[in-house]
């Protein structure tokens, strides 16, 4: 399914105010005149679980897009019909590039895993404010850059390490990028990943990501429903290292 993507969605044109803007770690410093300029010309969306956001394929708006709240998978079909998972897009993040740098054309397919709103912004609106605040430009070519950087290391991790080094890494990196809760026995991560989900994402089968998460027992507990707690970092990385069985 491809196509323009349409504003015919759950919850189109909800209000957005400045001080909601200043949370966006992109627009922190920016003055209230140039916020004020962006509230005008800015969208706010939700999408409800399992709504899709855009289709791999389609054509975006011309519009930079920022997750304000839930969360949102991103996927990518093969000619076979094999569906990967790319990322899990943590809260603040800037999504949809080519809709500013490229083509327009979708790369991926984004859904949301659960209630979530979206913010889009004007092209037009953000090059006026990149000419008047020019480390805005900065900041966004240090987002892309990050984002390049996971890029080459995910590529890298696929061809050249072990599964249970890719499900140890793929943990600690859904840790820090989507971010982990306090608990009696670890760090929870906010984040929920089935065994279905992080299989698809890190190119390995159910079965296979069941048997490894059993093999990390001692340092990871896993609940049904993709709850997950890493119990001893030091652990998992030793566990990580050992031949699997």
């Amino acid at each position: 399914m491809t196509g323009l993507v349409s504003s015919k969605r759950s919850g189109f044109g909800l209000p957005m105010d400045i001080d909601q803007l200043r949370t966006i770690a992109l627009f922190a410093d920016l003055d209230a005149a140039l916020l004020e300029q962006f509230r005008q010309r800015s969208q706010v969306q939700s999408y409800r679980v399992d709504e899709t956001v855009f289709y791999e394929g389609d054509i975006l708006p011309e519009r930079l897009h920022i997750l304000m709240s839930g969360r949102l998978r991103m996927t990518k079909t093969a000619a076979s019909g094999k569906e990967t998972i790319l990322r899990i897009l943590p809260v603040g993040e800037v999504f949809a590039a080519p809709a500013l740098f490229g083509n327009r054309q979708a790369p991926a397919t984004v859904t949301a895993i659960a209630p979530t709103t979206v913010l889009t912004l004007e092209k037009q609106a953000l090059l006026k404010a990149v000419s008047q605040t020019p480390e805005l430009a900065l900041q966004l070519l240090a987002i892309f850059n990050q984002r390049l950087q996971q890029l080459h290391q995910r590529v890298h991790g696929l061809v050249s390490e072990r599964a249970i080094a890719r499900l140890v890494n793929y943990l600690e990196s859904m840790a820090e990028y989507g971010g982990t809760d306090s608990v009696t026995d670890g760090e929870q991560l906010r984040s929920r990943l089935t065994h279905y989900q992080i299989a698809r994402s890190i190119g390995i089968t159910y079965e296979e990501c069941v048997r490894l998460f059993k093999q990390l027992k001692p340092a990871v507990t896993y609940h049904r429903g993709g709850l997950i707690t890493l119990k001893d970092r030091d652990r998992l990385h030793a566990l990580s290292l050992k031949p699997e069985r």
